[in-house]
């Protein structure tokens, strides 16, 4: 048996054992932040951001400061919502077809849902299509958007920030107002109906901010006016996060929720844009393998658990340790064997230290089509293994500048030893791809963006609008046997245009949109499973239609764009698929 089948075996044990007491479960809402680093709050003493709402949930929490992700977005997301390190449960990249949860693998959502209503407001970022949206995955209530952030590739088409389209479950929908104003605002709404009705709930709220493009509403930027624009724009953003989180504590202490409420909040990677005016002392931003790319704020308050004064926790922690840990203050018995410690009794003072650990941080940096072994960050106590080769103690230089290897060899080879030994845990499924099904009644047709094209980077709107040169396959399960129309497009439906044509610059609320490129299409391709056939593209077309017939099970699609002279010129950025 695989660790993970016996993981999800466990888990299932759990999920479904009988509920004692309901009413003395507490609520939980897990808030996280999209490009917010460690200096990026006022209370870790930014001498510019002010943040009063999340300083004061500091000062009410636990706040764990030897805190780790990964530092990336999705391989913090899916380590969160399954305790399982992220080259383990395959969401290991932003897009690239490494994304998507692997099927089989349980959620927190999952574990909970039987004795919880569950909902998501805002990112989720762990796959776009069936079965492994959001609410295939546990969140009976699901307002969000596809991809790495509001304007991906197969978000809705010219979104901005303002009056957008996102996904409630599985349809388009419009919503007014800024976006971080329209999560939290859906997540209010939400526990509110949960509270009239006495349900007790998980709320797991995930702003696209203070993620680029760069867009706010001008109040909060003004705050900030004397910084460069880009700074004063995302420090506006995180302003507005900051507000709004002070709207959803007014919102649990008017309806009695506050106190037996578990309330989380975290940031998923490293530093961004805010580096330059303060880092914390740290090195390293998002992407980096240095702590300021993975350590990141952890609040943790629940003011009727038991878990002691608000104080800081310097033990050695990470985002895996959040689902046991919630698990767990949750009321549901047994022991979970993923990737994650319980932090129950440290949390509660029943422990003061944990258990002596090293921590492995590793995901698909994308500077590489794969992960590749040594591409990674090895945690013990005070000490930092950074790609196989250099050694940092951070007692004594916490900027992480000074290499330490050659003067403790007994240090490196212990942290190699548990670095190999983990490594040869995930590599044998590295590259087993999460298929995307096509022809299921769950959602017929299937949107199939290039977020998914193997080891292939492409999820922004902007790649398409500038026709960047790429292409690849999408790893594809058919559902049911039958005739499957396969429509090929340079620009999404909603946009309206020739495959060949390019687009204007577009003005927006608070910016500009990109102008899109024409591309001299005259030919496509289509290949899929035994099915390979070229036709001219008509003049003025907006897409290339195909009829296949399909056999169920897995199969590989890929499609060109070529010039009349036949060169390669891009892959379909979308593809419609639908069986008849």
């Amino acid at each position: 048996m695989s660790r993970t089948t016996a993981v999800l075996l466990l888990l299932g044990a759990c999920q479904a054992s009988p509920d004692p007491a309901p009413s003395r479960r507490p609520n939980v809402i897990v808030i996280i932040t999209d490009d917010q680093g460690y200096g990026d709050l006022s209370c870790h003493g930014n001498p510019v951001l002010k943040t009063p709402n999340l300083d004061r949930l500091h000062s009410e929490s636990i706040r764990l400061t030897d805190f780790h992700v990964a530092p990336m977005c999705t391989p913090t997301r899916g380590q969160l919502m399954t305790g399982i390190d992220s080259l383990r449960n395959g969401a290991m990249n932003v897009s690239s077809g490494r994304t998507p949860l692997r099927r089989g693998v349980l959620t927190l959502a999952e574990m909970l849902r039987g004795q919880y209503r569950t909902g998501l407001f805002g990112k989720w970022h762990l796959g776009d299509n069936f079965p492994y949206r959001p609410h295939d995955r546990g969140f009976e209530e699901a307002v969000w958007f596809p991809s790495s952030h509001v304007g991906s590739a197969p978000d809705g088409w010219n979104n901005d920030y303002f009056d957008d389209t996102y996904r409630h479950n599985g349809r388009a929908r419009k919503y007014e107002g800024y976006c971080t104003d329209v999560f939290f605002g859906e997540a209010r709404k939400w526990i509110r109906e949960r509270a009239d009705r006495k349900e007790t709930f998980f709320a797991y709220i995930a702003p696209n901010a203070p993620h680029g493009p760069l867009f706010v509403p001008q109040k909060y930027r003004d705050l900030y006016k004397d910084q460069p624009r880009n700074v004063a724009t995302f420090f506006g953003m995180i302003a507005n996060i900051d507000e709004n989180i002070g709207k959803l504590d007014a919102l649990l202490r008017e309806m009695g929720l506050r106190e037996n409420t578990i309330l989380v909040y975290l940031t998923d990677n490293g530093a961004t844009v805010g580096m330059n005016v303060f880092n914390a002392g740290m090195r390293g931003k998002k992407i980096d393998l240095y702590d300021g790319g993975h350590r990141v704020p952890c609040f943790i308050r629940w003011p009727a658990g038991k878990l002691g004064p608000p104080r800081d926790i310097g033990e050695l922690t990470q985002v895996q340790d959040l689902l046991p840990t919630i698990f767990h203050l949750s009321g549901f018995p047994g022991e979970l064997t993923g990737d994650g410690l319980n932090l129950e009794p440290l949390l509660t003072g029943r422990q003061e230290r944990l258990p002596d650990r090293m921590l492995v941080i590793q995901f698909s940096r994308m500077n590489a089509p794969e992960p590749r072994k040594g591409d990674a960050c090895v945690l013990w106590k005070r000490w930092r293994l950074v790609a196989d080769k250099e050694l940092y103690d951070l007692d004594s230089d916490p900027g992480q500048q000074k290499e330490v290897s050659a003067q403790h060899p007994d240090v490196v080879a212990r942290m190699r030893a548990h670095y190999e030994s983990w490594w040869a845990g995930v590599a044998p499924r590295l590259n087993e791809f999460s298929a995307v099904t096509i022809g299921a009644e769950a959602e017929n047709p299937t949107l199939l963006s290039p977020c998914e094209w193997q080891d292939v980077f492409l999820d922004q709107s902007r790649q398409v609008r500038v026709g960047e040169a790429k292409n690849g396959a999408w790893n594809l399960h058919v559902e049911r046997e039958g005739s499957y129309a396969i429509e090929l497009r340079r620009w999404p439906r909603e946009a309206d245009a020739p495959l060949a044509a390019g687009l204007p610059a577009l003005q927006v609320t608070d910016g500009q949109l990109a102008a899109g490129k024409a591309l001299p299409i005259a030919k496509a391709r289509l290949k899929v499973a035994d099915f390979d056939q070229t036709v001219e593209v008509e003049k003025d077309a907006e897409s290339v239609a195909f009829t296949v017939p399909l056999r169920p099970g897995a199969t590989k699609l890929q499609t060109w764009f070529t010039d009349a002279a036949g060169k390669n010129l891009c892959g379909a950025y979308f593809v419609y698929v639908e069986r008849k």
